[in-house]
């Protein structure tokens, strides 16, 4: 089995610092193999943000599969946006906007869709497509294959269809043919778990996907700060979400949802009825 901890949207620059210690503790509570954070590090991609995501990342476990959001862009300064959009991403995050991570039972592949021509929302681009194509033709077939972007390839009902990232459903072809189980996003700040066979029908294909919301931001937009934990045994894939309670001053377990592979398609198998079984006890998770 692997475990995964799934972070988005943690916006350093609009930080509820009163979290940044409780999360960190119950993320290493959680002891996951790999740590994912689907963009948007900083507010306004200013250095001093950058440095601040930069030194807290370091106090999490590693590896880490990090991505770029369009808040790492910069917003106010046009030159910069233009002609060096990513530059402090780099200096500060990570050279690498194609990251992975494989194992001998998982793999987990960056997609970087932020982009200098719009202010919020991203695409891919057919050349980055097939470059994952070939990265996953490396990989072998048994594998759990995962795709980690900013930007949503599914939405929850309430979100407008504008809220995908561009280029979804020639993306969701080439996804299919590479045998792609789990997409990974945040940028909503809203947390999200489903199929894709109702929006993208594709004959035998239903990947996996699960939305982030803001773990750290104070710009929660009526969902309170949360993150993911996913465990992933075979052909069956458990989604946990953690959401912070004021009261306890801790993330606790909000719902669990559980998943399991049927061919090329991952179909619900509903609610865990017993969410205790799933969870880590109140004193790995408790800020002290």
């Amino acid at each position: 089995m692997r475990t995964i901890v799934h972070l988005s949207d943690i916006h350093f620059g609009r930080v509820d610092d009163r979290l940044l210690a409780p999360l960190r503790r119950t993320v290493e509570a959680v002891a996951p193999h790999v740590v994912v954070v689907s963009g948007d590090l900083t507010q306004r991609a200013k250095s001093i943000e950058f440095k601040a995501a930069r030194a807290w990342l370091d106090t999490l476990p590693g590896p880490q599969i990090v991505v770029p959001g369009n808040h790492d862009i910069p917003l106010y300064n046009v030159a910069a946006r233009f002609l060096t959009p990513l530059t402090k991403y780099r200096r500060y995050i990570t050279p690498n906007l194609a990251p992975e991570y494989v194992d001998d039972e998982i793999a987990v592949m960056g997609l970087n869709t932020a982009r200098s021509l719009t202010i919020k929302d991203g695409r891919v681009n057919r050349e980055q497509i097939e470059r994952l194509g070939e990265r996953m033709a490396k990989v072998d077939a048994n594998l759990t294959r995962i795709v980690v972007t900013h930007h949503p390839f599914d939405l929850p009902e309430s979100f407008n269809e504008r809220d995908l990232v561009d280029r979804a459903p020639m993306a969701m072809e080439a996804f299919s043919r590479c045998g792609v189980d789990l997409l990974l996003a945040g940028h909503l700040h809203a947390s999200h778990s489903g199929n894709s066979a109702q929006r993208y029908k594709i004959a035998g294909y239903a990947a996996l996907v699960v939305q982030a919301g803001t773990a750290t931001s104070t710009r929660g937009r009526g969902e309170t700060n949360s993150f993911n934990v996913i465990r992933i045994d075979g052909d069956e894939i458990q989604v946990e979400r953690y959401s912070w309670e004021d009261a306890s001053s801790a993330f606790k377990i909000a719902s669990i949802e559980v998943f399991r592979r049927d061919g090329d398609s991952w179909q619900p198998l509903g609610t865990t009825p017993d969410m205790d079984e799933a969870i880590t006890t109140d004193e790995t998770v408790t800020p002290p």
